[in-house]
């Protein structure tokens, strides 16, 4: 019962030297900052996919250009509406100096719209990958730090030992109680970081799909708008210099 009292997690950390104490700290604050990505990302992610579906609901219909225009308005932050606002930058500077009309004109007018939207799309999805490395990189260093704790631990236990000259219980028990502890914690905080990069890098692969889709469904409908002789009825006006610079500062961040 008295070695029961001098092995709770408290006060294992209080009996630890400072190597030990310090090992513990830093799985500790591991811990914390995975699941502060952990929590944000599942969050982020779920918003996301609910807004993505409104958008998919928006571009079905009748000038689904203008009603998804008025949605987005509402989320500028959203990724797919940075998507749609450096589309429709596009969209309108090209007919604004007359690049569409000609026939060879309109092609060159839907690759480069094909491209931005490439190219906004990967920006997006790079910006939403930010705090997987640290998972990553939680969940693999995590159990090593922790077993060099429980080495050093279990080092400073057989030292208590050689120097009393005793190897009962109460002498052994709380030096490899907290090289274990140590151990422990490592778990803690890989265990969850490895199940959230899985899950969270399967959700960010399946909102880049959606955003892809997105922006097809956008693409078909400005080369149905194209050649249909009214090419601006429904977009917004392009994003203002002082927009855009916003918004690259956002993705810069």
């Amino acid at each position: 019962m008295q070695i029961a009292n001098h092995l709770g997690p408290l006060e294992l950390f209080q009996q630890a030297d400072i190597i030990v104490k310090s090992i513990i700290v830093l799985l500790v604050v591991a811990s914390v900052a995975s699941w502060g990505v952990i929590v944000d990302k599942l969050l982020r992610f779920a918003s996301l996919r609910r807004h993505a579906a409104n958008w998919s609901a928006a571009l079905a219909g009748q000038r689904s250009l203008g009603r998804l225009a008025n949605e987005l308005r509402q989320h500028a932050q959203d990724p797919f509406a940075r998507i749609y606002h450096a589309i429709a930058d596009e969209w309108h500077a090209s007919h604004h100096q007359h690049l569409h009309a000609t026939p060879a004109g309109k092609d060159s007018l839907k690759e480069r719209i094909n491209r931005v939207g490439q190219i906004a799309t990967s920006g997006e999805a790079e910006q939403l990958q930010k705090g997987l490395q640290l998972l990553a990189t939680i969940g693999s260093v995590a159990p090593f730090v922790g077993l060099f704790g429980t080495v050093w631990g279990i080092m400073n236990a057989f030292q208590g030992i050689a120097a009393s000259n005793n190897t009962s219980l109460a002498v052994v028990a709380p030096g490899i109680a907290e090289a274990l502890f140590a151990t422990a914690l490592g778990l803690v905080a890989a265990i969850p970081a490895v199940v959230a990069y899985n899950r969270i890098s399967g959700d960010l692969n399946h909102y880049a799909g959606r955003l892809a889709t997105l922006v097809g469904l956008v693409e078909v409908q400005l080369s149905r708008q194209l050649e249909s002789g009214e090419p601006l009825p429904d977009l917004p006006e392009p994003a203002t210099r002082n927009e855009r610079a916003a918004t690259l500062a956002v993705q810069g961040a």
